[in-house]
């Protein structure tokens, strides 16, 4: 593919090092935990519905993806048809990781093996060879829109069984016989702002969570954060008052975080412990995803 960016080697993994740091923008732009995404070295799966009592299981994201596109498209696909797809399964499932969906919520694993939710993977299936070689080649590449940082949330579906307003897996195979490339089948479903970007960032996955509890007397960036998404938050729910977005916990902020601890059922000690720093996050995106809805920022929908 020869329109295909390359992001530069973030400075935390100079160096073959991987860390943890906090996010360094709000959810607007989804990029909660660094300024450019990271190409996990693997990826926890869970066998199932979100909150199916079933298996979680930690395979290669290398691995992860060949197995995802072995099970969602068929080997005899046209070439183009096949890069498309597995470019689109590589980045909704990087958007996955990158915006923290189900740990947001409370999950331990990234994604879920479920198409209904996610993407189908089947544990221990045979691998075609022809999803093994491309995703050797492409694993680290994604899509984003232009002008973003956040990998897109390349949303799809069969397109015989099931329709979406995102990509028709059975359409790409019609416009790669018609000729198109991968770049030009995505761009046919997701807009002609869409670009592919290869990094070099791969490493362990990071967390958000700044790794111990926020409380009373803390200070720094991530203290600023939750300040800032808690006003946020506030302009739904007023009485939960504002605090200072100095980055510094002091009793504005304990009390603010106690009213939300309350609205939401967690324990309110006003200390922003791992389940409250995440619900945070995600009452906080929620009500962005909410934003783009009322003005008319969603995705128009393609057929092929």
């Amino acid at each position: 593919m020869s329109e295909v960016s390359n992001v530069p080697v973030h400075k935390l993994f100079t160096g073959g090092q991987s860390s943890a740091v906090a996010p360094v923008q709000a959810c607007q732009s989804q990029a909660r935990v660094l300024t450019q995404p990271v190409i996990p070295e693997k990826i926890t799966v869970h066998l199932g519905a979100p909150s199916a009592n079933v298996q979680n299981v930690t395979v290669s994201f290398r691995d992860y993806i060949k197995n995802v596109a072995s099970s969602e498209v068929y080997p005899t696909w046209p070439e183009e048809s096949l890069r498309a797809n597995i470019h689109a399964q590589i980045s909704l499932a990087i958007n996955r990781i990158y915006t923290e969906w189900y740990k947001s919520k409370g999950y331990s694993f990234q994604i879920t093996g479920s198409p209904g939710y996610d993407q189908a993977y089947v544990h221990g299936r045979n691998i075609f060879e022809p999803m093994s070689r491309i995703t050797d080649e492409i694993f680290n590449t994604y899509a984003r829109k232009k002008g973003t940082v956040n990998p897109y949330f390349t949303e799809y579906c069969d397109g015989k069984t099931v329709t979406c307003k995102g990509m028709k897996q059975w359409g790409t195979k019609d416009l790669a016989e018609q000729g198109k490339n991968a770049l030009q089948i995505l761009r046919y479903y997701y807009g002609d702002d869409l670009e592919l970007v290869r990094t070099d960032n791969i490493a362990a996955i990071p967390s958000s969570y700044p790794g111990t509890p926020l409380k009373k007397g803390d200070s720094g960036e991530s203290v600023r954060i939750i300040q800032r998404q808690l006003n946020r938050i506030a302009q739904d729910y007023p009485f939960f008052g504002r605090t200072n977005t100095d980055g510094i916990f002091g009793q504005d902020t304990e009390d603010v975080v106690k009213k939300f601890q309350k609205q939401f059922n967690l324990t309110a000690d006003g200390i922003v412990g791992r389940s409250t720093w995440y619900k945070i996050s995600y009452v906080d995106c929620n009500k962005y995803r909410k934003h783009l809805s009322v003005y008319g920022y969603a995705q128009s929908e393609r057929s092929v």
